[in-house]
Formats: C-alpha cells, sequence, structure tokens
C-alpha cells in the first residue's frame, strides 16, 4: 500500500467517531417535550390533581407562549452567563472548570451551557467523557438550527424543579399558584435556584428551602451588578425572598379522584397544548360533604344489601356540575370503590316513564284529563312493584304514583321505535342495539343507564323541554359557550310534567306523605327501582338544582327491599336540604311555574270530567287555554235513598228520611277492578256519601282482556306444574251474573263476576272463547301458543 493510500486511511480511521459524533448530535437537534400535564382545579381555583401524558409521571412541560425577559435574565445569571455570545458550547467555562476541577483533585464546577443541558435533559445517561462530547456537539446543532431564544424557552418548558415538576410555567402554578407572567424578581429568582440540584433546593424542606433562598439571593446581586435591578428594587427582592410563603404542598383530595381520571375522556383532543390548566365547575368542600352523605346512606343500609352509592348535583340554569360522587370511597376495596359508579350502565327502573309520558302529551296520546286504565296486568304480564291496581287514574295521579301498566300501556300505543328514539335523543343510548332488544320492558327497567346519562336526559325536564349537555369545565374568556341545547319537548310538557312530579298529594296512595319524597320547598322527585331491587335511583330537581342518586351493590345483588324511595330518595333529600340552607325552612318559596296561558279545572279523579257536587273529591289540574272545558262528570250521580229502607227514597218520602249520596256508574271494564275490592282507595267521597258501584250499558257485548291474541305462552321448568298457569279474563256490557269460558270449541268453565279463571298451560296452540250461557253474546277467537 502506497504512502498515500495509507495516510487517507489513517485520516478515515480518525475522522470516523468525529463523523459518528455529528451524525448523532444531528440527530438529536430537535427540540422534544413531553405533552403537557393538565393541572386541574375546582371553581374556586383550589387543587383536585394532575394528569400528566400517558404514560409519563414526569408533571408540566407547559411550553412558554412568551419568554418573559426577567425569567430569562434570572435563569441565566448563573447558569449561563455568556448565553448570548457562545454558539452552544462556552470555552472559556470549559477551561474555567478544567482549571479549578485539576486544582482541587475533583469535580467542582461544571461548563455545561443551556444548550448542553437541553441535550442531557432530552436524552439523559450515565457521564463521561464521551458522552460530553456528543452533548457538545448537539448543543452545536440544537443552537444552530434553532437560535438562541427558542432554546431558552424550551429549557425553561423541560428543566427539572422538583416533585416531579418540569418547567418554570408549571413550577410557577405548583408552588406558587401563579402564571410566570405575574412572578415578582424575588420569586423569579427563588425558582431559578431550584433546578440547579432540585433534591438539594427542595422548597418544602426547611433545608432545601434555606439553600434556595441563599442561591437566590446571589441570582439578585448579579441581576443589581448587571444592572438590571436598582438598589431600591435589590432591598425590597431581598426582603421578600428571605420571608417568601409558599402554600402548603397540596395534596390531590380523594374526593376528586374519580371526576379527575374521567375528565380526560370530557376534553377536546388539543386541550393540552392549547389549556393545561383546568378550573372545573366542581366544588370541593361540596364534593367531599356529598360523598360523606353517600357514605352514611351505604352505611345505614349495608345490613340490606346496600353496597355503594353515586350522586350527581348540577346547577340548574347553567348546568354545571358542582358535584360528581363516583363511589362512597375509592379507596374502599370492600365496596368496589375505585368504580365509578357515576358511569356505569345500571338497569334503569321506573326512572324513564316521564319520558313516555312527556312524549304522550307532545304527540298528543293523552291530555292532563285523560284517564288511564291501572287495573290488572299489562302486555307481557306486566304488574306494578306493589301487586296493586288503582283502577282509573288520571295521568299526573298515575305518573306520580309511579304505576307500571299505565306507562307499559302507553308505551305500546306510542310505539317502541318512537319511545326508543326519543330515548336516544336525550343521550340514553348509542343505537348501537334495536328497540326490540328492550321490548315493553324499556318503560319500566330493561335498558340500562348510567346515572351520568340520566341526568343528562333530565335536564330535558328540568330545562323546560330543552336538553342540555352537562358542563364540567369553566369557560375560558373568549372561549365559545357548550353545545347549544337541543328541544325535545315543549315547555309546556315539562312544565306539566315537573307539576306533576312535584305534587305530594298526586303520589298518594303508593308513597306517603312528609316522607323522603317531600320537602319544605317545591321539588320534582322520580323514584326508580330495578327488578329485585338491584338498583334504587332517584332524580329530583328544585329551582336551583338537579340532583341524582343511584344506590346498589357492586355485583348485582339483590337488596332486601331497598327501593329508590327507601334509601336513595333519603340521600337525595339530604342533599338538597344541604344545598338549599337556610331557604329549607319553606317560606316564601315559590310553586313551580305553570305552562304560560294555561287555566286550572276540576277534574273528577275517575272520570276525567269536570267535578260536579256528586264527585265528592276533585283534583286541579292544569289545561292548555285553548282547549274546551271537558264535559261534566257522569260517572257520579247524587241519589237520594230512603233511611229507614237503604232503597231508593220514593215521591213524598218525609224530608228526614232521605239521604242524598254519591253512585259511581263506570264502564264494564272495571267490573273486575270493582269487584276486586269493595271501597277503591282512589275514591274518596265526601262526609254522608255512600259507595254505590253500577255498570252501565245497554247492549250485551263481551271482551276477552287475557290472554292477548297470538300471545306465545312459555312454561317455566323451574315453576312447579301446579303453578304454570294463565289468567283468563274478560268483561261484559252489560254485567252478566255469569260466563262461560270455552277452550278449543269445549265448555271450560262458568264464573261469575269478574269472569277471571286460571288455566293451567298446556303445550301446543289453543283457542278461547267467553260466551254467555245459554247461547247469547260471544267474545272473539283468541288464539294462543304454549311451548
Amino acid at each position: 500500500m502506497s504512502r498515500r493510500r495509507r495516510r487517507a486511511l489513517a485520516l478515515a480511521i480518525l475522522a470516523a467517531p468525529l463523523l459518528g459524533v455529528g451524525g448523532l448530535a444531528l440527530a438529536r437537534s430537535g427540540l422534544e417535550a413531553p405533552a403537557p400535564t393538565l393541572l386541574v382545579r375546582d371553581r374556586a381555583g383550589q387543587f383536585l390533581g394532575e394528569l400528566p401524558a400517558p404514560g409519563d409521571e414526569r408533571l408540566g412541560y407547559w411550553p412558554l407562549p412568551e419568554l418573559p425577559a426577567r425569567v430569562a435574565a434570572a435563569t441565566l445569571a448563573l447558569e449561563d452567563r455568556r448565553f448570548a455570545r457562545h454558539p452552544g458550547v462556552d470555552p472559556l467555562a470549559i477551561a474555567r472548570a478544567f482549571v479549578q476541577n485539576r486544582a482541587a483533585g475533583r469535580r467542582l464546577s461544571g461548563a455545561s451551557t443551556i444548550a448542553m443541558q437541553v441535550a442531557r435533559l432530552q436524552h439523559p445517561g450515565p457521564r463521561g467523557y464521551l458522552r460530553k462530547g456528543v452533548e457538545a456537539a448537539t448543543a452545536l446543532a440544537l443552537t444552530a438550527r434553532h437560535g438562541r431564544e427558542a432554546l431558552l424557552a424550551h429549557y425553561l418548558r423541560i428543566v427539572p424543579y422538583g416533585h416531579r415538576i418540569h418547567g418554570i410555567a408549571y413550577a410557577a402554578r405548583r408552588y406558587l399558584d401563579k402564571p410566570v407572567a405575574d412572578l415578582s424578581w424575588a420569586e423569579i429568582a427563588f425558582l431559578a435556584a431550584i433546578p440547579q440540584a432540585p433534591a438539594r433546593h427542595d422548597p418544602f424542606t426547611a433545608a432545601g428551602r434555606a439553600r434556595a433562598v441563599r442561591r437566590g439571593e446571589r441570582i439578585l446581586d448579579r441581576l443589581a451588578a448587571d444592572g438590571l435591578l436598582d438598589a431600591h428594587d435589590l432591598a425590597v427582592a431581598r426582603a421578600e425572598i428571605a420571608h417568601l410563603r409558599l402554600p402548603w404542598q397540596a395534596a390531590r383530595p380523594r374526593a376528586a379522584l374519580h371526576p379527575l381520571l374521567a375528565l380526560e375522556s370530557r376534553l377536546p383532543p388539543d386541550a393540552r397544548a392549547t389549556a393545561p390548566l383546568l378550573t372545573t365547575t366542581l366544588a370541593l368542600e361540596l364534593q367531599e360533604e356529598v360523598e360523606e352523605l353517600a357514605a352514611r346512606a351505604v352505611h345505614a343500609a349495608a345490613d340490606r344489601g346496600a353496597g355503594n352509592a353515586a350522586v350527581l348535583v348540577v346547577a340548574r340554569g347553567s348546568w354545571e356540575v358542582l358535584a360528581a360522587v363516583g363511589s362512597t370511597g375509592y379507596y374502599d376495596a370492600g365496596r368496589a370503590g375505585a368504580i365509578d359508579y357515576l358511569r356505569v350502565p345500571r338497569s334503569s327502573g321506573s326512572t324513564l316513564k316521564p319520558f313516555v309520558y312527556a312524549l304522550a302529551l307532545e304527540r298528543g296520546e293523552i291530555s292532563p284529563a285523560t284517564i288511564l286504565d291501572d287495573l290488572g296486568p299489562g302486555p307481557g304480564g306486566i304488574v306494578n312493584a306493589d301487586g296493586r291496581f288503582l283502577g282509573p287514574l288520571l295521568p299526573r295521579t298515575a305518573l306520580a304514583n309511579s304505576r307500571n301498566v299505565p306507562a307499559v300501556d302507553l308505551l305500546a300505543r306510542l310505539g317502541l321505535d318512537r319511545v326508543y328514539g326519543l330515548c336516544g335523543d336525550l343521550g340514553l343510548h348509542d343505537g348501537r342495539l334495536p328497540a326490540r332488544r328492550y321490548g315493553l320492558g324499556l318503560a319500566i327497567g330493561s335498558l340500562p343507564v348510567s346515572l351520568e346519562r340520566l341526568v343528562g336526559a333530565y335536564t330535558a325536564l328540568a330545562g323546560d323541554g330543552r336538553r342540555h349537555e352537562l358542563v364540567w369545565l369553566r369557560p375560558r374568556p373568549g372561549q365559545p359557550p357548550p353545545g347549544a341545547p337541543v328541544r325535545l319537548f315543549s315547555e309546556e310538557t315539562a312544565r306539566l310534567l315537573t307539576l306533576f312530579l312535584a305534587d305530594p298529594q298526586a303520589r298518594l296512595p303508593t308513597f306517603p306523605r312528609m316522607g323522603a319524597t317531600e320537602y319544605p320547598f317545591p321539588v320534582a322527585v322520580k323514584t326508580g327501582t330495578s327488578s329485585r331491587y338491584r338498583d334504587a335511583w332517584t332524580i329530583a330537581w328544585s329551582d336551583r338544582y338537579l340532583v341524582g342518586a343511584w344506590v346498589g351493590d357492586p355485583d348485582e345483588r339483590p337488596m332486601s327491599h331497598l327501593s329508590g324511595y327507601r334509601v336513595a330518595a333519603g340521600l337525595v333529600q339530604e342533599v338538597l336540604l344541604h344545598l338549599h340552607g337556610a331557604r329549607s325552612d319553606g317560606i316564601g318559596q315559590p310553586d313551580f311555574p305553570a305552562p304560560r296561558g294555561w287555566r286550572r279545572e276540576r277534574l273528577c279523579p275517575l272520570s276525567g270530567g269536570r267535578a260536579t257536587a256528586a264527585c265528592g273529591t276533585a283534583q286541579l289540574e292544569w289545561l292548555p287555554a285553548d282547549a274546551p272545558s271537558p264535559p261534566e262528570c257522569t260517572a257520579h250521580r247524587l241519589v237520594a235513598l230512603d233511611r229507614r229502607t237503604g232503597r231508593p227514597a220514593r215521591p213524598g218520602s218525609p224530608d228526614a228520611t232521605v239521604e242524598w249520596r254519591s253512585e259511581l256508574r263506570l264502564p264494564p271494564r272495571y267490573a273486575g277492578w270493582l269487584a276486586a275490592r269493595a271501597r277503591p282507595a282512589a275514591e274518596e267521597d265526601a262526609p254522608g256519601t255512600a259507595f254505590l258501584p253500577q255498570l252501565a250499558g245497554v247492549e250485551a257485548r263481551i271482551e276477552v282482556l287475557s290472554p292477548e291474541p297470538g300471545s306465545r305462552l312459555l312454561r317455566d321448568p323451574e315453576t312447579p306444574e301446579a303453578l304454570r298457569t294463565v289468567a283468563l279474563r274478560a268483561v261484559v256490557d252489560p254485567p252478566s251474573p255469569q260466563l262461560v269460558w270455552y277452550l278449543d270449541g269445549r265448555p271450560l268453565a262458568t264464573v261469575e263476576s269478574p269472569y277471571e279463571l286460571r288455566w293451567r298451560l298446556e303445550p301446543g296452540e289453543h283457542v278461547f272463547q267467553a260466551r254467555l250461557p245459554f247461547g247469547g253474546a260471544r267474545s272473539r277467537l283468541v288464539r294462543v301458543t304454549v311451548e
């Protein structure tokens, strides 16, 4: 090999490491930082918690929109005095450090510039001369590529300040609760002192704070020597830094963990980049108080199976979430407290009934004067929770008593798809599953919902017919408001439903007066209970607040007769009374507003007609101003009876022997209900009146009520053979003493009023018919299949 080639090879061997270092430096010359941490506060500015970037436990990294000149000067005063004159590496600092360290025999001084520190912070690793060389080369590349100002701003974004905090913007917020622009000279110097050795300058220890103050004083002196501080400002700053008060190191409140962890899913994708300081609508003190109330309620009912609870408190009008309690305690492992029950779908019980009524009113299917029947099992054998049937009911009473049968009948009349579509508009489901999956049970709990979604749906009733998005974050200045509300019901319908649910008298007889659903001020209340008492719900709203609560077992085990009224309503009542405070005495509390322009009518609660003197009791109800008055009640009439015989008085009977009593005449379909009770609970006669049921009609007509035509009846293998039966029910107009049931063309049994019979299920196809004895009227044929 020639001498020239040997020389070229030697140069290549020597240059290779330099080229490798240069290539590595260029590859690392970008400015890198994790996504900013979300710093979360309550509505009053109290610390709630921090949300670092996913998979990264480090905190901070807030960018500086502008580089404050005072922060830059204080940072460079001791860290990199020749920052503006060197290209990223300071030869004079290197020479000085070499001499000092060699003389001392150990490392006393470093020569890292701001650019070299950025290189190390972005790519940390063990120290050594080779690594120093790579950092120096990277520093040169960083400075050349980005310029000094951008490099310093980036340094101030990523440099550590202790306690996992990075960046001066975040350090200013966490240590001093201020934006960088509001820092004084003393505060700037104090913070600028920490990065040199964050552990040694820990501001939350006495020794660390003292070191930070001493280094901060050196920074102030250097700034004064450079002419950036006059004597007066220096004296003020030195006095301030010596007595600087830091807020106590805030611990993350336990009561805020559930809303904090759920917050990120509610944020827009660019939230970390545009608004890392988040002010929520939550009130921390209220959050803690409501969690305590929920814990007490669950503890009191634990022996009956209550396992956990969730509560949501919303301010009416602004629809801001004031408290969001996801469980009775996040760290309560025995009650699965880490689960956020605000967001867990559970069986909705009766909580969706008001929306069925609202839709029926909107579509004209019913009016406030319509009579709804609660006479016996509804479609599919659905019965009421208490096993009773209250007979003819006005919508106000039917809803306030939470009767299952009228609600399911209404849903069937409206159409399952239409009601399911409304539930989607209310935000209760995402439409992925068809309506037929839930069936008519949609009205009584077959659709699982979360408490958060349910309260959001109830804003449509509490918000005069408009569904509002729940507001979790306080808007920033200039920030557009949340999504516009969506009108789902008319104002009149929403107000009418609110009045229905706020009427304690209308809740009788199902819910007693002066209980958990009654308040000293107007409150609309709807309770709900799922099958076998697995879930207890209550939603209530006053003129100021909308509150929802759920109580149940984490594993969905049945509770022991803990209904929405018995446990969740009491919890909501405590919350609302606490919220209203001094207003809880009820003095000067106006009623909920009535539909605009509507008028009140006295209605008979059994017929829906305009009440007369014969009705005994009357119910005041709101009707549209332009609607005609209902006709007078024809179900009641006053009759004269002879006290001596109990029979109708004859003309000329002495006045002293005549007594006027109320006589009730209902259509034939009420025969079974009237026969089942000697005196219906819904009828309250005035003093001196008597209940004399008579059935009207002149033309014989028979209608089979159960089973329904085309029914497919299933025999439950777990039910004893003798109990596998179906009810045969019919109405006769006018009434007949007897009725004959036919099965497959042959007489099955003769029954008396109310013409009911239970038939033991037999596999196969069968045909039922009801006939009058000895020929005459007969019902249509009813075909069923038993499997």
